[in-house]
């Protein structure tokens, strides 16, 4: 082949690309395993009056931390001890697990944006001082990704639209309905729960490649 046949070949690659409906952006994943948010009248009632959690490792998100305590979360059908405690203390208390996970407990928690507890699973919580039966707070958290301003307008997305993330790796798997959530306070990052991982061989040296559809389709 001469080399004009290959230059006009490359032109025509580069051509289509450009016309493309489809636009990839490559993401740093994360697994969040197991893990307990708590108000601070919860965190009183588990493990004391005027209790403060302490920092065992900062989170990969500012401000955000991983507690050295640890609680206990009961279902109908059994408990898993040890889920840690993930700070500072929130408004509201509320629980992620994977779906696995529920299976133990014998609950059917729902698949939600966190934050968005109304209406979701029961769960007991049990710590060292006392226990608590909350009515709702128990979920499994849509996949998302995390991002800043300036990302998303790299990336061309919004606060609360839905991309496709397909995963690198040994096994490569494709995620739907993955969440785009938009803040200054965040760092780049997808989150996908224990389950998502395991599919997909994921761990944290994982990076997920984004793909949005463009408007006009």
């Amino acid at each position: 082949m001469n080399e004009q046949a290959i230059q006009s070949i490359v032109e025509e690659i580069v051509s289509r690309l450009k016309g493309s409906s489809v636009k990839y952006h490559s993401i740093p994943m994360a697994v969040s395993a197991r893990h307990c948010h708590l108000s601070q009248k919860d965190l009183e009632v588990l493990f004391g009056t005027g209790y403060q959690l302490t920092k065992k490792a900062d989170l990969s998100q500012p401000g955000q931390f991983a507690a050295n305590e640890t609680i206990t979360i009961a279902g109908p059908r059994g408990s898993i001890e040890k889920v840690r405690i993930l700070g500072p203390a929130r408004n509201i208390t509320q629980v992620e697990i994977s779906r696995t996970d529920s299976v133990k407990l014998g609950l059917k928690p729902p698949l939600r944006e966190s934050g968005n507890i109304e209406g979701s699973s029961p769960v007991t919580l049990i710590g060292p001082k006392g226990s608590i039966y909350k009515k709702e707070g128990l979920i499994i958290a849509q996949a998302h990704i995390h991002m800043a301003p300036e990302d998303a307008e790299t990336f061309g997305v919004k606060n609360g639209e839905y991309v496709k993330v397909e995963a690198e790796g040994e096994r490569p798997i494709s995620m739907g309905n993955v969440l785009i959530r938009i803040s200054p306070r965040y760092r780049l990052e997808m989150h996908i729960d224990t389950d998502e991982a395991n599919a997909g061989f994921i761990t944290g040296k994982t990076a997920g490649r984004l793909i949005r559809q463009e408007e006009s389709l």
